[in-house]
């Protein structure tokens, strides 16, 4: 993945596009005052002035009101800032210049609306527009990854995919040669059955109730107890009100495969342990799996479910762009995830 360069990591080409608009405003400009100091204090006033209502507009005001469909109170709050930051600058200038009549609602009003209101209204527009059809852009080039990468996926899903009806079958036919005094064989069989089932038919959508993929992950972990020992901890809690929202499918597994792959086998009574746990708060889904790991395997442990952690970080993004947060940590002999999704 693309790395950012040091100027848009740390926003330096915002703070050279005002320092040079601030050397232009001067240069335009500084003979319409007494004296240098002056024309300095005047121009900085309507740069910082205007700085400060691009960044509230553009960063406030676009995602919080805006893009959420609430038209109305953005265009109220809009011109409210506006007007409010130009009766200010105003004030301000008033004071540098020491003309009180600057601020006064006298004869020159409309002229002071002319030459603050509205050019205030067409710079702060201008840039919202530019923050729109960057964020456009960027919404376009992150859909077309996101059908490549589907595309993707279903190829690898066809080539790899067998017949399911004889799949199926075949399960049966084995479930019903294993002898009824065996209970944990039918269970294991049952349990996996119903995991290839929703994997082949359930995952077909782009979203899918999480009680569902909750079930496929708890059938998933009660295999996996199946092979371990005495010595191999396994806990899968989950809180009874996750529930009635979607989720992408398939999309918490590989954590969980990767805790059980890059399980410790410590033999010293040390306990070799998986913890899982699903919460949620009130409008945020809280996922995170720890387990024991040794050492030596912390190289292997910047993969995920085979796959690298920049291309886990890739998938969200494109899955949950700004609606989620992610870390991997490794803490001495301890090794964990965290996800949070904000729920829609």
């Amino acid at each position: 993945m693309q790395q950012d360069s040091i100027f848009t990591r740390y926003k330096l080409h915002h703070l050279l596009f005002w320092i040079l608009l601030f050397a232009a405003w001067y240069y335009f400009r500084y003979q319409d005052f007494s004296s240098t100091k002056t024309a300095l204090r005047m121009v900085s006033v309507k740069v910082i002035d205007l700085a400060i209502l691009v960044y509230v507009t553009n960063y406030l005001l676009i995602p919080q009101l805006l893009y959420k469909k609430r038209y109305v109170t953005f265009g109220f709050v809009y011109l409210l800032l506006v007007v409010s930051f130009s009766i200010l600058k105003m004030y301000v200038e008033s004071r540098i210049m020491n003309r009180p009549d600057m601020i006064s609602l006298g004869p020159d009003l409309k002229v002071r609306v002319y030459d603050n209101i509205i050019p205030h209204f067409l710079l702060v527009s201008t840039g919202a527009a530019f923050k729109i059809m960057i964020d456009h852009a960027r919404a376009q080039k992150r859909l077309g990854d996101m059908a490549k990468e589907k595309a993707e996926t279903e190829l690898n899903f066809l080539k790899s995919q067998i017949n399911p009806h004889f799949l199926f079958n075949s399960l049966n036919s084995v479930y019903f040669l294993i002898d009824k005094d065996n209970p944990e064989a039918r269970n294991a069989l049952h349990k996996f059955s119903e995991m290839l089932r929703y994997q082949l038919y359930e995952c077909n959508g782009s979203k899918i109730p999480v009680e569902k993929e909750i079930n496929y992950l708890k059938d998933y972990v009660d295999l996996q107890r199946l092979r371990g020992d005495e010595n191999c901890l396994v806990e899968f809690n989950y809180s009874p009100d996750v529930k009635d929202f979607m989720i992408e499918p398939l999309l918490l597994i590989p954590f969980v495969e990767n805790s059980f792959k890059h399980l410790s086998h410590f033999t010293n009574g040390h306990p070799n342990s998986v913890r899982i746990d699903i919460g949620r708060t009130k409008n945020e889904f809280l996922f995170s799996v720890v387990n024991t790991t040794e050492r030596h395997a912390a190289n292997d442990l910047n993969r995920i479910g085979g796959i690298g952690l920049p291309n886990v970080k890739r998938r969200l993004e494109l899955l949950y762009p700004g609606k989620h947060r992610f870390s991997v940590q490794k803490n001495g002999d301890n090794f964990e995830v965290r996800l949070s999704l904000q729920m829609e």
